[in-house]
């Protein structure tokens, strides 16, 4: 659908990481799936992360240490690999938070000025 694809959020390179730590923080322990549906759900306009996206970003913030994965069974009787924050992880999504927070005031007054 031409019209649903142009309303389409797309992200920004780095905010992904940003979005699952505070995913996980506030829902706990999530597989992949629930993740990416929760995210869906909350989005205001379309918002996909397919496997490509997702994974990924997984692999790179257990590998720094910021989540932590285990497998476990899920509600439907399948194995799943279930990802927490870590404590270098909560510290990590407060610095992180506070960049985008610089970033998104920066890219906000340059907007409000266009007018000028």
């Amino acid at each position: 659908m031409p019209g649903r694809e142009s309303g389409r959020v797309e992200l920004l390179q780095g905010t992904l990481d940003l979005i699952v730590l505070r995913a996980l923080a506030t829902m706990g322990p999530q597989h992949a799936y629930g993740i990416a549906a929760r995210l869906e759900q909350i989005a205001e306009h379309p918002f996909t992360l397919n496997q490509g996206t997702l994974y990924p970003a997984l692999v790179r913030l257990e590998q720094r240490g910021w989540i932590k994965g285990t497998w476990q069974t899920t509600e439907n009787r399948r194995e799943a690999k279930y990802y927490a924050i870590t404590k270098a992880g909560a510290r990590a999504l407060g610095e992180q938070t506070e960049r985008w927070r610089r970033f998104a005031g920066l890219v906000d007054k340059l907007l409000l000025n266009e007018s000028d």
